[in-house]
Formats: C-alpha cells, structure tokens, sequence
C-alpha cells in the first residue's frame, strides 16, 4: 500500500511540475508573443481556467506527500519526504501571498479595464512563478530520490 501511495504521490506531483514548468516556459512566452490584446485575454483566459484548477492540485499535492511522510515514517526516504512536503508547503505560502493576488486581478482584465502597468504585474507574476516552479522540481527530487 506505501509503494502505491509513493508512485501515486510522485506521478501527481510530477505531472503538476510539468505544467507549471510549461506554464513558465513554454505557454507564457507563446501568449506574450501574441500581437495586440491577444497576449492580455490568453493570460486572463489562462489565469481564470488554472487559477480554478491548480489550487486543489495544490493542496492534494501536499496532502499525499504528507501522509506518505507519516506513513513512511520508519522507511529509508522519509527524511526526503519531510523536506519534500516542507517545499510543497512553501509553494502554497507563496501562491496565497504572491502569486493569486496577481492572479485574481489579471483573470478579469479585458482590454477595456486593464490597469496601465498590467505587463509589469504580469512581469511581476513570471518572476515569482518561475521561483516557486525551482521550488517544485526540489520537492518533486525528493520524491524521486525517497523512491530509490
């Protein structure tokens, strides 16, 4: 039952590194390359579609690394699963206090309403992001590391 949980925690929040890996460098530089107002409304639209989504992956993340650090207590790893847990902790303290207060205002900028320094914010968004992105793959590594 623990090797199901480890392979389990670790797909999810290796899957959830991945997007917000993509979301980093892959899809933000595609939409701000866009001409006019398209780069606004796919970051709004984005801002909206992940903001409903990645919180509850978020937390789910957390949750199953955390039961898998209690219920691995006495395996070999579980250090590495505290430390994981203890970086997944730091990217939701980071997305409440840095990253959704953007969020929450850029998922309802049109190009009627934008605020004028909307591309700084955004700017302001991208540095944060790719800060807590290095502080998933350092949690996802540990869980690959407790694993072995």
């Amino acid at each position: 039952m623990l090797n199901a949980l480890e392979v389990f925690t670790t797909v999810v929040v290796g899957v959830m590194v991945g997007v917000e890996f993509s979301v980093a460098f892959v899809i933000n530089p595609i939409n701000d390359a866009l001409p006019d107002d398209s780069a606004l409304r796919a970051r709004a639209h984005g801002g909206r579609m992940l903001g409903a989504v990645m919180p509850v992956w978020y937390i789910s993340s957390l949750v199953l690394a955390a039961v898998w650090a209690i219920a691995g207590w006495h395996h070999p790893g579980a250090g590495l699963v505290v430390a994981a847990s203890a970086l997944l902790v730091l990217s939701v303290l980071m997305s409440i206090l840095l990253l959704v207060p953007i969020n929450n205002r850029g998922k309802t900028w049109t190009p009627d309403n934008r605020p004028a320094d909307w591309k700084q914010q955004m700017n302001r968004w991208d540095r944060y992001h790719y800060v807590r992105v290095a502080v998933l793959i350092a949690a996802f590594a540990l869980l690959v590391a407790a694993r072995t």
